[in-house]
């Protein structure tokens, strides 16, 4: 998989991921600038993308069976992400999260038809499958968004911490979900009649220790110094999050594409 492909389905699922924790967040307890302002982030992010599937047509098309709709989906992900910042800037919530929730769904659909399926043959493959694209974009999705909400709190110290710690609780459980996932794909490839070489292992060991142990401990940290409460410590830890979070998430999809299963 080259550079680009990658860049591609990690920025559907990262923006499938930031609209559903936007959406989940409750607008009366957050200012609307923070909807606002990340929509923009969102706008950029698929004018990358759109860009991307554009320079790699010849590449994506002996990937994907239709390459043309992931570009279609990028450049309305952009636009919609553009009329939903307009939206929250005259202050409407209630259209404004109908538009968030609508990014969400075309950013999952864009990362399914981003997805090359062909080496998923079985049912539990295919399944398994699915949960990784879902749980993997929650993942990245949240915790970055739990980053820039922590942000918006130095901003604005007196809003309400429930918003923030909810984000923390989401970010704890897509953590769960994902090593249930991974741990059931690495169970059956490492079963499987193919054998895996001492680099497939370090890469693993890496992807476990950034992107699941290490975002684990992180959520933790977040939610006692929240305790405090220490928003600023708080979004520092967060900051190491996201990193964790995208280099495991990166080092996931790079391993999956050659393999059976998710890893």
């Amino acid at each position: 998989m080259g550079f680009s492909q990658l860049l591609i389905q990690f920025v559907f699922r990262l923006t499938f991921g930031v609209a559903l924790a936007m959406a989940i967040t409750p607008a009366k307890h957050v200012s609307s600038g923070f909807y606002r302002v990340h929509l923009w982030v969102l706008m950029g992010l698929n004018t990358l993308a759109a860009l991307a599937v554009y320079s790699q047509t010849e590449a994506l098309a002996g990937v994907l069976m239709n390459w043309r709709l992931p570009f279609a989906l990028a450049i309305a992900l952009a636009v919609l992400s553009y009329f939903g910042s307009v939206i929250w800037l005259y202050e409407r919530p209630d259209l404004g999260t109908a538009v968030i929730v609508l990014v969400a769904a075309a950013a999952l659909v864009a990362a399914a038809f981003a997805t090359p399926w062909g080496n998923t043959k079985t049912p539990l493959g295919i399944t398994l499958a699915m949960l990784d694209l879902g749980s993997s974009g929650v993942l990245l999705g949240v915790t970055l968004s739990a980053m820039f909400l922590g942000h918006w709190y130095l901003n604005t110290p007196t809003m309400e911490l429930m918003p923030l710690k909810r984000l923390v609780i989401f970010m704890t459980c897509a953590i769960v979900v994902r090593t249930l996932v991974s741990g059931t794909g690495l169970a059956l490839q490492a079963t499987s009649a193919r054998p895996l070489d001492t680099a497939f292992w370090i890469f693993v060991t890496f992807r476990w220790l950034s992107g699941l142990l290490g975002t684990f401990t992180l959520a933790l940290m977040t939610w006692y110094t929240l305790k405090v409460p220490n928003t600023q410590s708080a979004t520092g830890i967060l900051y190491a999050g996201v990193i964790l979070a995208f280099l495991g998430e990166l080092t996931s999809l790079l391993l999956s594409v050659d393999y059976l299963y998710p890893l």
